[in-house]
């Protein structure tokens, strides 16, 4: 495939995903703008720092009069999950210069990586692949900028918009990508552990909850990976399974 081709398949490829961040950005901007930001200052946030959680959690903690210092390590604690990210896709870039890799990394978000991961997983390497990361992460960002424009917009007209849980389509969505990519009993069994993980840390502060999830599930994959490479018959089943 072209690098048009490739980027405007990441184009459609990225809708599902967009049906679930429109209103998780538009509760954003109702959270910014009550929260006293104005419309520049909250779509900058969403411009510069393009960080879902993180911006939530900074309006919050900047509504409680928080200090600089405390906003910036919480939100890097919370953004620690994107070394994971990282980690497992920096084989398909390493050889893309510098100014590639510095796009991509800062497009790399939840969803993003949901997708791109989904394709390389699906199709492999490809030399022109990051053009279909392109397609994805612009369309992203785009609808996650507009969206907090227009949560801003008609924040006040709306009132209680936060209250609607709107934000279920965004979890609805990760299942959807995600639940089909679980082809074998160690995928299956990691999923099944960091949610179960998940659902016993949620009060945890700061998302520490998340990344006890994430490193669970990885624990319990790896363990069933290595267990079935030791045991050539439980390999085979499993495959069969698949």
């Amino acid at each position: 495939m072209s690098r048009h081709q490739l980027y405007v398949r990441g184009l459609r490829d990225s809708v599902p995903m967009l049906v679930g961040i429109a209103p998780f950005g538009i509760i954003f901007g109702t959270l910014a703008g009550v929260g006293g930001l104005s419309l520049w200052q909250a779509v900058g946030m969403s411009m510069f720092v393009y960080a879902g959680s993180a911006q939530f959690i900074v309006v919050s903690l900047m509504g409680a009069g928080a200090s600089a210092v405390v906003i910036l390590l919480t939100t890097f604690i919370v953004n620690l999950r994107h070394v994971l990210y990282s980690a497992t896709l920096q084989p398909q870039v390493q050889g893309l210069p510098q100014r590639w890799r510095l796009l991509l990394a800062f497009w790399l978000t939840d969803e993003t990586f949901a997708v791109v991961q989904r394709y390389y997983l699906v199709h492999g390497r490809q030399p022109l692949a990051h053009w279909y990361w392109l397609g994805v992460a612009s369309a992203l960002y785009a609808c996650w900028v507009g969206s907090s424009l227009v949560g801003v917009l008609f924040g006040q007209a709306v009132p209680d918009m936060a209250s609607w849980g709107l934000e279920f389509a965004m979890l609805a969505t990760f299942i959807g990508i995600v639940v089909p990519l679980l082809r074998n009993q160690p995928q299956i069994a990691a999923a099944l552990a960091a949610g179960a993980v998940a659902l016993m840390t949620w009060s945890l502060p700061y998302k520490l909850g998340l990344m006890a999830a994430a490193f669970s599930g990885i624990a319990v994959g790896v363990l069933l990976e290595r267990r079935q490479a030791a045991n050539p018959h439980d390999r085979s089943h499993a495959g069969a399974q698949s």
